[in-house]
């Protein structure tokens, strides 16, 4: 299995946690079956993934997580490539989801990047099929349950 998971930051400090996310990614990628997961994660905060959203998707307010498949072809799930692509995440728009939703920062997390390595691999909430996107996200959280990416509440 290939598995590259490369960290940056934008306008927020790198997190101690970064180093938990191959781990993560590595269950998630056996647990959705994928052969391999190329992921470029960018954490940032609101103002820079506001220009993300703003650049690439034509909406000028920022949101929590934005994908972007890789370009050649080498993003499909069904394809039997790895899953690649880039992610970005507003760790301000997961602290207040964390918050909204009643959960912790960290099952936030795990959300935001089940959402996006989802979309990595070619699905989609937008158009008809979310349902069924929406679904597979659940299962694929239920199963990941017992997996941490931050060490203590806030890290």
């Amino acid at each position: 299995m290939t598995l590259l998971i490369e960290t940056a930051a934008s306008g927020v400090a790198l997190p101690r946690w970064r180093a938990r996310l191959p781990r993560f990614c590595r269950a998630l990628a056996e647990a959705a079956g994928f052969p391999g997961l190329e992921v470029s994660l960018l954490l940032c905060g609101d103002e820079r993934i506001q220009e993300l959203n703003t650049r690439y998707r034509g909406t000028r307010k920022p949101t929590d997580v934005l994908s972007f498949p890789r370009d050649d072809g080498g993003g499909a799930a069904a394809d039997g490539l790895p899953v690649a692509g880039d992610i970005a995440i507003s760790l301000p728009a997961l602290r207040r989801n964390a918050a909204t939703f009643g959960v912790s920062e960290d099952e936030e997390l795990k959300r935001l990047l089940v959402h996006g390595i989802l979309h990595l691999a070619g699905m989609d909430h937008g158009r008809g099929k979310g349902r069924a996107m929406l679904i597979r996200q659940g299962k694929l959280l239920e199963r990941l349950r017992g997996q941490r990416i931050m060490g203590e509440p806030g890290e």
